[in-house]
């Protein structure tokens, strides 16, 4: 059941995918609308077609940074979310800490991450990482708490010492949790590279976006953007493999649960 219920909600997202494109396509043809304003799907495609090199060659570099600031991010994440969750004076001191990171606008911070770091890859990196840590930190920590505590209790019992349990039940208990976390942590590492590229970059998808709009060339701006969701897409997917292999219970339930409510 699990399977076919996968591939039904797949269907039906690139059922309301095309819809939407037929819907694009349909207007800008109805009501004349000049490709400079808002280019027809038909002529993204074009777009994409011929500069395929280019947009692949930029989408290495965005996508390259995604993946070290969306790494990074996980590695931290989890050894901050870790630390908070030894006790409450850890949490204390470290919670406002990582509260803060997240209230900075990044936008704001980008042009002294380009100051400190350079122009080249590792700036965006690390705006990417910045975006990205905060929801590993709060599904971590959150998955480390919510142990079911007769678990606890009876591990305890056992004689088990606290990084026994910890190792038997509470990371086990928080890896579904973390992968919550990653799912949006991705998606937000991807954004981040962008927003790191828009300030100060000199190749990827965000620079070319910048370089195309300033020369007017509306459906190459398009094109950067219908590549760049793609990649996100597969990204995104990818974290949903890495799942059903690592923890294929939660997977699972969560497919079942899907089935059972009809969605």
């Amino acid at each position: 059941m699990i399977a076919p219920n996968l591939l039904r909600r797949t269907t039906r997202g690139a059922v309301g995918i095309s819809i939407v494109i037929i819907a694009w396509e349909a207007m800008v043809r109805l009501f004349g609308i000049s490709d400079f304003l808002l280019p027809a799907p038909s002529s993204i495609a074009q777009r994409i077609i011929g500069d395929w090199r280019l947009l692949t060659q930029h989408l290495s570099i965005t996508m390259l940074e995604t993946i070290l600031g969306f790494a990074a991010a996980v590695l931290v994440g989890v050894v901050v979310a870790i630390i908070v969750t030894t006790s409450e004076r850890t949490k204390d001191v470290v919670m406002p800490i990582v509260i803060a990171t997240q209230l900075i606008p990044k936008v704001a911070v980008a042009p002294l991450v380009l100051l400190w770091f350079g122009y080249g890859i590792s700036s965006k990196v690390v705006v990417a990482f910045l975006i990205a840590f905060f929801p590993i930190v709060i599904d971590m920590a959150t998955g480390l708490t919510m142990v079911e505590k007769e678990l606890v209790d009876l591990l305890r019992s056992l004689g088990a010492k606290r990084w026994k349990v910890f190792v038997k039940a509470q990371i086990p208990h928080s890896l579904p949790f973390l992968f919550s976390g990653m799912r949006i942590a991705v998606t937000l590492a991807v954004i981040g590279a962008i927003v790191g590229e828009f300030i100060g970059g000199s190749q990827g998808i965000g620079y070319l976006i910048v370089i195309s709009t300033s020369e007017l060339k509306t459906d190459l701006v398009f094109a950067c953007l219908m590549v760049l969701t793609a990649a996100g897409f597969v990204l995104f997917a990818l974290i949903g493999f890495l799942e059903r292999l690592v923890v294929p219970w939660s997977a699972a339930e969560r497919e079942e649960l899907m089935v059972i409510t009809g969605m």
